[in-house]
């Protein structure tokens, strides 16, 4: 047995339709016994429907391109709305687009009464879908309107408009009774997706929680004992790697030359072949990939100092090349130190003192 429970509106209170497992409806004004389960119906006019072709992947992808296409249709901020869609059929699929508030507002009102409604159904989609035209239907007291693409609430002065000369087709009766017995058993749409899906809850199988348990100590144990044979495995390997490079390093000292700290021997072997700072080779490399890098200017002169410091002479084409050389030099990582530059017979000319920075 399923209760509508419909929302009150500024018009109309609480009212309710139950349909019996045996397909009996009744129902009453005010609030039922809470006895069945309650599918609150959301009012017409508060709820905005649209149809559109979504993606069939997922319920997170459809929600998404939804709520694009809402963004475009709507002029309230789409962090403001609640998206909802419909299940998964032939064609398009439901939009529903009501206000967070409202949705908020209505759970509240719902729980101060103890109830948890199991669904919000939007009202208009409580009629079937017409072929063609629109259905017309009045429940609970409220009239609304449905077609393909479209459903409302029946309004003396917007339907027309709307519809113009397309036919309607009014439910009364049993047809109307058939409709409402198919939206139970067949949910059209459920606002209750999102933040405002109904929370379940799980009762907790504390055997099952027991096994669960030995199993991740079982489960830890053996990571545990892999961890520490990949540890020995690599320690071992690494003292071999070690003693391996140690070997190549005395290798690459002086012959004859006693083997205190194979690192720092080396290090200060290549510190005098290459020579102070960064070595005339590397500090060389970068200033010649300047000059490359800067046309119009030549390298006329160059002294490595015994501290480290390479002192260029310049020539340039204009007055702005030295400085756009001494950028590119910074750049590279160096401190450069520039001196007077001077023209001459269309040349200007200078020195610089590259450092390593």
């Amino acid at each position: 047995m399923t209760t509508l429970l419909f929302l009150p509106t500024i018009d109309l209170g609480w009212r309710w339709l139950r349909v019996a497992d045996t397909g009996a409806i009744h129902g009453d004004e005010g609030l039922p016994a809470l006895e069945d389960a309650i599918v609150a119906i959301a009012p017409a006019e508060s709820v905005t429907l649209h149809w559109a072709d979504l993606p069939a992947r997922s319920t997170a992808q459809a929600v998404a391109a939804a709520r694009l296409l809402v963004a475009e249709a709507s002029a309230a901020p789409i962090a403001e709305l609640h998206i909802a869609v419909g299940p998964e059929g032939e064609g398009d699929r439901a939009i529903a687009v009501v206000d967070r508030g409202a949705m908020a507002g209505w759970l509240a009102d719902l729980a101060a009464h103890g109830i948890d409604p199991q669904m919000v159904i939007p009202a208009p989609l409580l009629l079937p879908r017409p072929v063609e035209g629109y259905v017309h239907g009045t429940i609970a007291g409220t009239g609304m309107m449905r077609g393909r693409a479209t459903a409302f609430a029946d309004d003396p002065l917007l339907t027309p408009l709307v519809v113009g000369d397309v036919p309607v087709e009014s439910l009364t009766g049993e047809a109307l009774d058939d409709a409402l017995r198919a939206a139970v058993a067949a949910p059209p749409l459920d606002l209750r997706q999102g933040a405002f899906a109904r929370r379940r809850r799980i009762g907790i199988d504390w055997a099952h929680v027991r096994r669960l348990g030995t199993m991740a100590a079982a489960i830890l144990l053996v990571t545990l004992s892999i961890d520490l044979v990949r540890i020995a495995k690599y320690s071992f390997g690494a003292d071999a790697l070690e003693a391996r490079a140690e070997a190549l390093g005395r290798t690459g000292l002086a012959r004859g030359e006693t083997v205190t700290d194979v690192d720092r021997q080396l290090v200060e072997r290549l510190s005098n072949v290459r020579g102070p700072g960064l070595g005339f080779t590397t500090t060389a490399a970068a200033v010649y990939a300047a000059i490359r890098a800067t046309p119009g200017t030549e390298l006329t002169g160059l002294d490595f100092q015994p501290n480290g410091d390479l002192r260029l002479s310049v020539a340039a084409a204009r007055e702005s090349l030295p400085t756009d050389l001494k950028r590119a030099l910074e750049r590279a990582g160096f401190t450069v130190e520039a001196g007077v530059f001077q023209a001459a017979n269309g040349r200007v000319t200078g020195e610089m003192t590259v450092t390593r920075r």
